[in-house]
């Protein structure tokens, strides 16, 4: 079962960890939430620390900064990639076959700049509130938007591809154990106000239904580059979400 976990954290971080990985890779995916709270526990620590410098934006930019570097940039690449295929594709073949090019085209570019920008928005006003708790809720609910879409969606591509392994595997099974396990790591973050839990959930499930029909009217299914744009959008979603939910300074904090 550990196998899954050392899969899980050497396909969504930089980390290198020792231990072999799992001979069914979407027994991966249970172990997502889990990942995305590590990843979201470094960036609000970053946050924190840099907060103390009275220099908000800067911290907000290492928020932003430290998901891309810890996930080597592979989701915000997808969410540029899922935007020149989506937008620059006129068919099911050409779009996936623009999905496929590594270099980034126009759409991507505005579309990966405006998800930039519109992340350092949302955190800086989380920051100013310290609202850290949010940060974190937004990287777990993010990879489990990921595990909800490959567990509930085909795979797109007919040859196959990087993420087949782990969607062709996915099931019911996977999509309950990582909500229940995404449930298990929220409940504490807001213990001061679990009605929070209905304002960042929603925002996610937005995200990734939004992404998700999109997805299937485009391409049929998903691919990796669709899994790393809901990723994504079901970040700056939550993060939004929390930035305007009245009085979340109080009842967000940690």
């Amino acid at each position: 079962m550990l196998n899954g976990l050392v899969t899980a954290l050497r396909t969504l971080t930089v980390l290198t960890v020792p231990g072999r990985e799992t001979e069914k890779f979407s027994s991966s995916l249970f172990w997502f939430p889990v990942v995305g709270l590590l990843l979201g526990a470094v960036q609000a620590f970053l946050a924190s620390q840099a907060r103390l410098l009275a220099w908000n934006e800067l911290s907000a930019a290492l928020v932003v900064l430290a998901g891309m570097v810890l996930t080597r940039g592979m989701h915000v690449d997808g969410f540029a990639d899922m935007a020149d295929g989506f937008w620059g594709g006129k068919s099911k073949e050409s779009a996936l076959r623009i999905m496929k090019d590594p270099n980034v085209g126009s759409f991507g570019a505005l579309a990966l700049g405006a998800l930039l920008l519109l992340k350092w928005i949302a955190v800086l006003k989380l920051v100013e509130q310290g609202a850290f708790s949010v940060l974190v809720a937004g990287v777990v609910l993010a990879r489990l938007v990921q595990v909800l879409l490959a567990s509930s969606m085909p795979y797109a591509r007919s040859e196959g591809g990087t993420a087949q392994a782990f969607v062709s595997g996915a099931g019911v099974s996977h999509s309950v154990v990582a909500s229940i396990l995404t449930l298990c790591i929220l409940n504490p973050l807001f213990f001061q106000d679990t009605l929070a839990l209905f304002v960042v959930i929603p925002a996610a499930l937005v995200a990734a239904m939004m992404v998700g029909l999109l997805s299937y009217r485009k391409i049929g299914g998903v691919t990796g580059d669709v899994l790393g744009a809901a990723s994504e959008m079901a970040e700056l979603f939550v993060w939004i979400a929390g930035a305007l939910f009245p009085g979340s300074q109080s009842q967000f904090s940690i």
